[in-house]
């Protein structure tokens, strides 16, 4: 569970980092790098220790899925509510494709 919530926490500011930006387009690109350069130093002290932990509990695909859908969940929720962007039915279609891959990634055959 650690590994998870080390996952979600380094999601978010990842999201914020390659996304965030997106709302202040009046912004220099050169500043915009470098805010983003040093959001994503958080997220890696967040992402490293949770690919460490979480190595112990699983195997790197399924650690790996882990981390994707978390990321698709983030970025749902950052879309809408920050970015104030529409989620269209196509996306939760797609979205669920994704995650019915951690039911082949993670059964046991």
């Amino acid at each position: 569970m650690k590994a998870i919530l080390l996952l979600v926490c380094s999601n978010v500011f990842m999201t914020f980092a390659w996304y965030g930006h997106l709302k202040y387009r009046h912004a220099p690109l050169f500043t915009v790098i470098l805010i983003s350069w040093g959001i994503a130093f958080v997220e890696y002290c967040f992402q490293v220790p949770a690919n460490r932990i979480g190595s112990y509990q699983f195997s790197v695909a399924q650690l790996k899925t882990i981390q994707e859908v978390i990321t698709l969940v983030v970025f749902a929720v950052f879309s809408v509510f920050y970015l104030k962007e529409e989620f269209k039915w196509n996306y939760m279609v797609g979205f669920c494709f994704i995650i019915l891959a951690v039911f082949f990634i993670f059964k046991k055959w």
